[in-house]
């Protein structure tokens, strides 16, 4: 058996140390390989970690069937990882290493102290105690003409012979975390079919605002809004104004279709309702109180909240008319078009869309092209929107790559 260890052992290498990888290794370690995982980083998790800013978002507690719903196309896919380790049998998970959970008023679960670093301590400790070795500041080359797994360490490049891979290189947002897409040629020259890496999660940009809007109300949060497309029903949260355009969490759960949209039209329209608690009649009732001296601009604060960054949106995306016309004006306030050209760039995104398509992998999540190398994580082609949707099918993925490569191992006689 061709591996770098005296041990009987097979070896499995993993190539990313995000949840995905970590826990393939888990699986891998808990089955009876021997497992080396590697990382170019100088730390394993850091994507993880960044996530946890603010609050680790670990996984929902949305029912079962809209919780499917949100991996949109890949629902069938994704449904067959989750079949074996849903939200549920996460949360248990995690409590198994001693953090404790609880459900947000949003249906967000977290870790009850709210952090990663405390969750990511106790498993690389369990991992560690299981006999996974860790290397980090190891980059994965590709392979040489023999087949092995050229690393690149510090001390210069290692060949490592390994009886099966599992690659969980993530996708191609924040590179400076790991996750650069530098992959996709490696697997590309080996006929591994991989659909273009493309934003998700992610702001879009407009055709300019004005230097008024720039100057005094980019980064304005504007809450307790909604957005709406075309034949969709309207969501509702908060967003913010950028330089460029708009970002966050209510234009994150709309990302894919924007960009869907933006592929096929080369724009994508965007509906703001800046009054979502009041009818467009009673918005039209009150505009039509009479103001006497006081200016348009005090007449919309008082009698519709209407100030600061909505009152300044409102006046960018109107013309003169629709402030001379009540009616026209009502309607703009409870439908204020925005329209979006193109999405920030790939390096931005929360997250990434594309990656090695599932039909190039087996029911086991093994690459059709290469037998004995699986995939998990981000760098499937898939996508889900923030909320502990996306870390949910990391950690199936990986799971499920590590029992893919068990089955293959024993099938094999290797195990």
């Amino acid at each position: 058996m061709p591996t770098d260890s005296t041990s009987s052992a097979p070896l499995v290498a993993i190539i990313g140390g995000g949840p995905a990888g970590l826990m393939a290794a888990e699986v891998l370690a808990a089955g009876g390989v021997r497992v080396e995982l590697f990382d170019a980083m100088p730390s394993v998790g850091r994507k993880f970690l960044l996530a946890g800013v603010g609050g680790m978002n670990i996984t929902h507690s949305e029912a079962k069937a809209p919780f499917l719903s949100r991996y949109r196309e890949r629902e069938p896919e994704i449904a067959a990882l989750l079949a074996d380790f849903d939200a549920e049998a996460l949360r248990a998970w995690i409590h198994g290493l001693g953090i404790d959970t609880f459900v947000g008023t949003s249906g967000r679960v977290f870790p009850t102290d709210m952090k990663a670093a405390p969750l990511l301590r106790a498993w690389l400790k369990r991992l560690r105690e299981a006999g996974v070795a860790i290397h980090t500041r190891s980059r994965w080359l590709g392979w040489n003409d023999e087949g092995a797994l050229r690393i690149a360490t510090p001390e210069g490049e290692r060949q490592l012979q390994a009886d099966a891979c599992v690659l969980a290189l993530g996708g191609g947002s924040w590179a400076r975390l790991g996750s650069d897409g530098a992959w996709v040629p490696l697997l590309e020259q080996r006929g591994v079919e991989v659909a273009p890496l493309r934003p998700a999660n992610c702001g879009f940009d407009v055709a300019g605002w004005s230097e008024h809007l720039r100057g005094k109300f980019a980064g304005a949060p504007l809450k307790n809004a909604t957005l709406a497309l075309d034949g969709e029903a309207p969501r509702r949260g908060e967003f913010v104004l950028t330089e460029h355009g708009i970002e966050g969490s209510l234009v994150y759960a709309l990302s894919a279709t924007i960009r869907q949209r933006i592929e096929q039209s080369g724009s994508a329209r965007v509906y703001l309702d800046l009054q979502p608690d009041r009818t467009l009649e009673k918005v039209e009732a009150l505009l039509n109180k009479p103001r006497g001296s006081a200016s348009m601009a005090k007449h919309l604060h008082r009698q519709l909240g209407l100030d600061g960054a909505r009152a300044a949106l409102l006046r960018e995306l109107t013309s003169s008319e629709d402030f001379a016309d009540m009616r026209r004006l009502a309607r703009a306030i409870k439908a204020l078009p925005i329209e979006l050209l193109h999405p920030r760039p790939l390096d931005e995104a929360i997250s990434s869309a594309g990656g090695v398509t599932f039909a190039a992998l087996d029911h086991n999540l093994m690459l059709r092209a290469l037998p004995g190398t699986f995939c998990a994580g981000e760098m499937l082609d898939w996508e889900a929107p923030t909320g502990g949707y996306l870390l949910t099918a990391c950690f199936a993925s990986g799971r499920a790559a590590g029992l893919g490569a068990l089955r293959w191992l024993r099938q094999r006689g290797a195990l």
